[in-house]
């Protein structure tokens, strides 16, 4: 590799893509219309609903996924801060979860009487559910921008996996008894059935602290994992780190990217998408190093 990830810091700004965002209050009248109807719902199983236990269990009855998510949501604003949604929308482990934390539930006439103190068309709370309506959708943009500039550049090659949502590639699938063999990741490169890399893209819009060692230690783990795999297989796949976004000038994760790059001898890369077509190879896919 001519050029490191390291070397492009000085002018670091300049290799980020920007991803588009949406502007307050702008989105509000969207917002409300969307979200209203889980208000509502919310508010008449507020009303019907004896204990804030037996609305919490109202809630995972819900058949229909989207609005049991949203109800959950609005579960945690109004009834318990500290409630887990991600790990909830199994209805499955609703009562498990309901004996884990009815405890730390606000009481139901308390939740009424807060409920009942906002409007139905509660822009506020619409505002707030409004976050999570993208949230990835940088992350598939960038994974799909991606595919396109590989297969522009590399029309003899294979690029295989998600291109926005969808299920992740797992190890497994690709190098029969890997040893972790549910490790995921986005991609994989090949030249017929030769498997040249294998590659993880995100997005950081914002990231620091313990999120970024918690990114930047994630792929540490996993590029010892594969490459190590790699060496007593006697592999020469190479593994690619495709990240962008503003997230990456923030604090040192540029720097430990820049370390993580130099850590296994020319077998990583990692790159923004302005970099693609600068620094992928044939000659480096299909290196002997």
């Amino acid at each position: 590799m001519k050029m490191t990830f390291a070397d492009y810091k000085k002018d670091a700004s300049n290799w980020i893509t920007l991803a588009g965002g949406e502007y307050y209050p702008d989105i509000l009248k969207d917002a409300c219309n969307l979200y209203k109807p889980v208000l509502v719902l919310f508010g008449q199983l507020v009303k019907s609903s004896e204990s804030s236990s037996r609305l919490f269990l109202e809630i995972a009855e819900v058949s229909e996924p989207w609005m049991r998510v949203q109800l959950l949501r609005v579960f945690k604003r109004y009834v318990c801060p500290v409630l887990p949604v991600e790990m909830t929308k199994r209805k499955t482990k609703a009562a498990e979860f309901e004996k884990e934390f009815n405890s730390k539930f606000r009481p139901i006439n308390e939740v009424q009487k807060a409920f009942s103190s906002r409007p139905l068309r509660d822009e506020v709370m619409c505002a707030l559910l409004w976050e999570y309506k993208d949230r990835g959708k940088k992350g598939y943009d960038l994974t799909e921008r991606f595919f396109e500039l590989f297969r522009s550049n590399f029309t003899g090659l294979q690029i295989i996996g998600p291109e926005r949502a969808g299920r992740d590639i797992l190890m497994k699938e690709v190098f029969e008894n890997y040893p972790n063999p549910n490790r995921p990741i986005d991609f994989v490169i090949k030249d017929k059935e030769k498997i040249l890399a294998i590659g993880l893209a995100r997005y950081d819009s914002d990231r620091g602290g313990a999120q970024e060692d918690d990114r930047t230690g994630g792929y540490s783990n996993c590029a010892n994992e594969f490459l190590g795999y790699a060496k007593k297989k006697g592999l020469n796949t190479k593994l690619i780190f495709i990240n962008d976004g503003p997230g990456l000038l923030l604090g040192s994760m540029w720097n430990d990217y820049s370390t993580l790059e130099k850590s296994w001898k020319g077998k990583i890369m990692v790159l923004t998408l302005r970099m693609v077509t600068e620094r992928i190879t044939k000659e480096w896919l299909n290196s002997k190093l």
